[in-house]
């Protein structure tokens, strides 16, 4: 689950990290209060979406001369002026793709002088399964870019659960950033805050870009975007309230509600699998033979006729769709039971577009009979290489 920086920054803030002094906006009567509470001179006024490039980003239909989703202003009338422009338009950025997204909230911040910018996040490193922390003096740039041009610059440093953030965490920060004296004492201070809110939360992401010193010699946190384990929410009710779901797609909220790891993609053949590895391979397979999936969908290893039902309709109602491929490998999961969750959806919604089913595992032969007595226009595949080159197929036959 993704949260917006403002709410992060609120939480960062419990933790005793520091952040510059802001409030959210979520309707234009809500400014006056926000400026009034911060000193000045300047203010920075921020688009909260669920996407990065907000400052390069740009709002449809945007006037000649208007700038991005973040604005530097110098009065209090100027901020007033950029939050009318901003809220409830659609901002596209490299990460929304070209419809954009309908910002809702706004963000008005005091202003920071910057004197450095640094790259600082934290995530669950997968080898170890310890937390790691990765930090760049190149801040403010998609870490991407970096690893890629300049992978010297990108700093990994992991610490184990056991002992936590200790001081020689601190001294490789500091020493990966080019920090001493006071500034090095704030780093080593701030890797352990950043740890305890980490693992206190059940984060699965937190990217600080930049982490800033000011002209007074200040470490500040000065963007900040962070992501939890859903798999943990259950322990932390008050950060399930965050979820803001005008950032989500509906399809992928209705899946939340049936336990289905659903991502929506932009290509024409949706995907019903288990398991997701087996998921990717699908996935890559249909790119494979020149066609685009529309989702990833993992069912899961026990999922029930209702949660089959469930994700079929999914499927179905991405307009995008033009075909649909079941691929299922029955272990715990058996296939007759997907067969009748198919059977079901498709009578439930009704089958406008092709579909391809490939079955093979538990009860695979009673999956089998199951489709083919169903009277429903129905290709079975022997395999997976077979299962893609049919659906593949008949996407372009109908195109």
């Amino acid at each position: 689950m993704n949260i917006h920086e403002y709410q992060a920054k609120a939480l960062l803030r419990r933790f005793g990290a520091p952040v510059p002094d802001g409030h959210a906006v979520l309707k234009a009567e809500d400014f006056e209060a926000a400026a009034g509470s911060l000193p000045g001179p300047v203010w920075v006024v921020k688009s909260q979406i669920h996407a990065g490039g907000r400052g390069k980003g740009r709002f449809v239909e945007a006037e000649a001369g208007e700038l991005g989703g973040v604005r530097l202003a110098k009065s209090v009338a100027e901020a007033k002026g950029f939050v009318e422009q901003m809220l409830g338009r659609t901002l596209v950025t490299k990460q929304t793709g070209p419809s954009g997204k309908q910002v809702n909230r706004l963000y008005v911040e005091e202003g920071s002088a910057i004197e450095k910018e640094f790259y600082l996040s934290a995530l669950v490193d997968r080898e170890s399964g310890w937390v790691a922390f990765v930090a760049s003096t190149e801040g403010g740039m998609d870490i991407e870019e970096v690893a890629h041009a300049t992978p010297e610059k990108i700093h990994t440093l992991t610490i184990d659960p056991v002992t936590g953030v200790q001081p020689h965490h601190g001294r490789t920060l500091s020493k990966a950033l080019g920090l001493s004296g006071d500034l090095a004492k704030q780093a080593s201070d701030l890797i352990g805050k950043l740890y305890e809110a980490f693992t206190s939360l059940d984060m699965a992401m937190l990217e600080i870009n930049p982490l800033i010193v000011t002209k007074d010699g200040k470490l500040r946190c000065l963007d900040a975007k962070v992501s939890f384990d859903s798999n943990a929410l259950y322990r932390h009710p008050e950060l399930a309230e965050l979820r803001d779901l005008t950032e989500e797609d509906d399809k992928e909220i209705e899946a939340s509600k049936h336990d289905l790891a659903y991502i929506a993609l932009d290509g024409t053949i949706g995907c019903m699998v288990n398991g997701a590895g087996l998921a990717m391979a699908t996935l890559d397979i249909i790119k494979l033979y020149g066609e685009e999936p529309a989702n990833f969908l993992d069912v899961g290893g026990g999922a029930s006729e209702e949660k089959v039902t469930a994700a079929f309709k999914i499927i179905t109602a991405d307009p995008n769709v033009q075909g649909i491929l079941v691929n299922i490998f029955g272990g715990i999961m058996k296939c007759d039971v997907i067969a009748r969750g198919v059977i079901a959806a498709v009578r439930a919604v009704g089958l406008q577009v092709p579909l391809v089913v490939r079955l093979e595992g538990t009860n695979v032969e009673e999956g089998k009979r199951i489709i083919a007595e169903s009277g429903l226009n129905v290709l079975p595949a022997d395999d997976l290489d077979d299962a893609a080159q049919k659906i593949v197929a008949a996407v372009k036959k109908g195109a």
